[in-house]
């Protein structure tokens, strides 16, 4: 498995990460809608030893009692997720902040119970290019 690099989307805050993401996921659940601004969120989990920032240094928000979120400061693209239950061990890493996402696609989803209905029709929806866009 090659190394995975990824960053912000203003350049500030770049990571590593080595080591297969040992799970991957869509997350449906409500903080991570309400912390991105989106419906869902892809996630993959590496082992904390083998995951570092390399270039600039992330803010964090704790999220909830029991665990932190760390963004970019400068223009607010969320990082990583690390629950206090993981001990140290796990850190979850935005997919699409990585400089190559398909290199760790999703296999599940999860917090199913609190996905937005209308999620489980997108992919009957058209499709459009933006130069199709009106």
């Amino acid at each position: 498995m090659p190394r995975l690099t990824g960053g912000c989307h203003c350049g500030a805050i770049r990571y590593e990460a080595e080591g297969e993401p040992f799970e991957a996921a869509v997350c449906h659940c409500a903080d991570c809608r309400r912390t991105t601004g989106a419906p869902a969120i892809a996630w993959f989990t590496v082992p904390t030893a083998g995951f570092r920032f390399v270039t600039g240094a992330p803010a964090a928000y704790r999220s909830s009692p029991h665990a932190e979120r760390r963004f970019c400061p400068r223009c607010g693209a969320q990082m990583t997720f690390v629950d206090d239950d993981y001990e140290g061990a796990r850190v979850d890493v935005t997919t699409a902040s990585l400089d190559d996402p398909t290199l760790a696609a999703p296999r599940e989803h999860i917090w199913t119970r609190s996905r937005i209905a209308w999620m489980t029709a997108l992919d009957g929806l058209p499709e459009r290019t933006m130069e199709e866009r009106p």
